[in-house]
């Protein structure tokens, strides 16, 4: 039975970056990867030929593989300790910065773009605040580096020959189906084969559990099973909103990604933008439950006509139910079946009208839908009308700060959701209950992104080279 001294299960961001900062401080450490997909250059969605979501199984290439979602996404690190999840309330806002500054080097070093978005222009950012608080939004302007979707994936590929020839072993299409923990000591996990699907156990000194959102309901059947300390956490449901980029252009000249939050009447309920992509692309991304969401992305040199960004709606469940997840799952199986499959979208003036869209209404809008197969519909049937309201309400505010946002033709794809509720309890020094375990990235809880999942691997990587 081989026996390593960092077992790390996933190689999306928080996965490689602890592998990467462990590796090059302690280059004796013996680490292994097990990552369920494929190698970044073995990647490929057929949509590119097919010009329609085929499904892959036994996974989604776009969410799934080295690099994880990251490599398959507008590759946007946001460079503030204000932007990408609760991770500076555990370890401290200072210290995040810090971190922040430390890992974007990292990312220099492997080809990043030195261009930062989103800083210079007081003034004009000024304005845009003044606007944002008129209407009852915070705006954050946060510095964005944007690496692009299909830079994104050459950097990665750069990282990844990098750790194979420092020695780190990546198990591809492999998946941990369990951890061995006994008198509250993790010793190691079990393995499966995807291919073959025999399985086999690896022993370890310290587990790294870093599955993403995609592994975000696994990981919390995990900490069920083995009474890993956690909480329920914050769910986020939405709709990915796809609007001329003439109705973005300062904003998106200004800040390149105008993050907003408020808090709209009646039930106000925390709604954020998320994820803005300038001259980008609405895409679909599935999980390995046949769950299709929506998702956004943003190339360096290929361009669209329309901006895309998504709009989020925070949901808390604590008594008598406290299962988030599994609530976000319902309400995105429940969209899916009404687009037969599919993404459905449907015109802003539409669901103020009370009505659906229809594909002849789509082909007839200034705003072309630049996810081709997506359902016309009504997405209204399948969102919870809380939801629902909040959204309205906060597109009707943020057209106060971008005049032209809440047009009738405005798009709003569906399902957009985000999983990574289930929040894992640890300490500063990133351990759990269990001695030995430690827990990462969107799958945590404790981070929502690129930059912040990335940073808390290179934490992790720090403190297990000291041991």
């Amino acid at each position: 039975m081989k026996k390593y001294d960092a077992i790390i299960v996933g190689a999306g961001p928080a996965g490689i970056f602890t592998a990467l900062e462990l590796i090059e401080r302690a280059p004796a450490k013996k680490i292994v990867i097990i990552e369920k997909g494929k190698a970044v250059e073995n990647r490929r969605c057929p949509k590119i030929t097919t010009k329609k979501c085929v499904n892959c199984k036994p996974f989604c290439n776009i969410t799934t593989g080295f690099s994880g979602a990251g490599a398959f996404s507008d590759g946007k690190l946001s460079l503030s300790y204000e932007v990408g999840g609760n991770l500076p309330e555990l370890i401290g806002e200072d210290y995040a910065q810090e971190m922040i500054d430390y890992t974007d080097k990292i990312y220099l070093r492997f080809g990043a773009d030195e261009k930062v978005e989103g800083i210079g222009n007081e003034e004009k950012i000024k304005e845009i605040r003044k606007r944002a608080i008129q209407s009852g939004l915070k705006l954050v302007d946060c510095p964005i580096r944007h690496l692009g979707t299909e830079k994104a994936q050459g950097l990665y590929l750069k990282i990844e020959q990098y750790l194979l020839e420092k020695g780190v072993e990546i198990l591809f299409e492999h998946s941990c189906t369990d951890v061995a923990i006994k008198d509250g000591v993790c010793t190691g996990v079990t393995v499966q084969n995807g291919k073959t699907k025999q399985e086999f156990e690896l022993k370890g000194e310290d587990i790294v559990i870093a599955t993403g959102r995609m592994g975000a309901g696994w990981l919390e059947g995990i900490c069920n099973a083995h009474g890993i300390g956690h909480q329920a956490g914050t769910v986020d449901i939405g709709v990915r909103v796809e609007v001329r980029n003439e109705i973005m252009e300062e904003v998106n000249k200004v800040l390149y990604e105008s993050k907003l939050i408020g808090y709209p009447k009646p039930f106000k309920n925390k709604v954020r933008t998320f994820c803005q992509n300038p001259g980008g692309f609405v895409s679909q991304e599935n999980y390995d439950d046949n769950l299709a969401v929506v998702n956004g992305h943003s190339y360096k040199d290929i361009k669209s006509n329309n901006t895309n960004l998504a709009i989020l709606c925070s949901h808390n469940f604590s008594v008598p139910f406290n299962q988030p997840i599994q609530y976000a799952k319902k309400v995105g199986e429940l969209t899916n079946m009404l687009g037969n499959g599919q993404i459905l979208v449907q015109r802003y003036g539409d669901i103020l009208d009370g009505k659906r869209t229809w594909p002849k209404e789509l082909s007839q809008s200034n705003v072309r839908p630049t996810l081709p197969d997506a359902q016309a519909g009504d997405i209204t049937s399948a969102m919870p009308y809380r939801t629902m309201i909040n959204i309205i309400n906060f597109i009707q505010a943020v057209d106060n700060v971008v005049p032209g946002f809440a047009s009738k033709e405005t798009l709003l794809y569906s399902p957009e959701i985000k999983f990574y509720s289930n929040r894992v309890v640890m300490d500063k020094d990133l351990n759990t209950n269990v001695k030995g375990l430690h827990c990462l990235g969107d799958s945590s809880g404790w981070t929502r992104g690129l930059m912040m999942a990335s940073m808390m691997g290179v934490l992790m990587g720090q403190k297990l080279s000291e041991k």
